[in-house]
């Protein structure tokens, strides 16, 4: 992985909406060289986010009373809430670069702050004709959501890793395009979990202050 030193953001619970719009501006503002590269850790009230491709079928039923929001990024269905740490990632691709290239850092560097953790992780490779396995596992169980685009070079969307939250919500709907997909978290893994802690060693891998 090449060195690639961000600049850091933090905010505890920002609505979807608002954020989105936030990102945008960061965005344009890495487009028009205005910023640096930037990472922006957060985490949302609940809320399942659908990508351009979630099937309708993937949708939760609305009794549930989670609000459902369309969004920009690749990937499918996700939920966001309390307990998630979220990573927005503005950064300059560079030349020959793709943003998948660059998801495979995201995926690498996630491992290695699990690692610290003493949660073991791995990314996996799709195999063909599969449903696309971006993201984190551990021991057979997803624990980070990547969804990601690029504009103009500039990447924005990111991450979530499940820190300590309620992972009921992911059983309500079809997460990740996977209906078998068993959801995680660092808690359920450790049987226990601090979140300052674990943003602090996601931020410091990332290389962000």
């Amino acid at each position: 992985m090449q060195n690639r030193p961000l600049t850091l953001i933090q905010d505890d619970l920002v609505d979807y909406e608002k954020a989105m719009d936030r990102m945008a501006d960061l965005v344009a503002e890495r487009q028009d060289e205005l910023r640096p590269d930037t990472l922006w850790l957060l985490s949302h009230p609940m809320v399942y986010t659908a990508g351009r491709r979630t099937l309708t079928e993937h949708l939760p039923d609305p009794s549930h009373g989670i609000p459902v929001v369309s969004t920009g990024r690749g990937g499918q269905l996700t939920y966001h809430g309390p307990g998630q740490l979220v990573g927005y990632l503005i950064v300059k691709l560079g030349p020959n670069e793709g943003v998948v290239d660059y998801i495979r850092e995201v995926e690498l560097r996630l491992v290695a702050a699990l690692g610290v953790l003493g949660v073991p992780a791995e990314r996996r490779d799709t195999p063909p004709g599969s449903e696309l396995l971006t993201g984190v596992w551990t021991t057979g169980r997803k624990i980070v959501s990547i969804g990601m685009r690029a504009s103009k070079s500039v990447t924005s969307h990111g991450f979530a890793i499940n820190v300590n939250g309620d992972l009921t919500p992911w059983d309500l709907a079809v997460a990740c395009g996977m209906p078998d997909v068993d959801m995680t978290s660092v808690a359920r893994e450790l049987g226990g979990a601090d979140f300052e802690t674990v943003r602090a060693t996601v931020a410091k891998e990332f290389q962000a202050s």
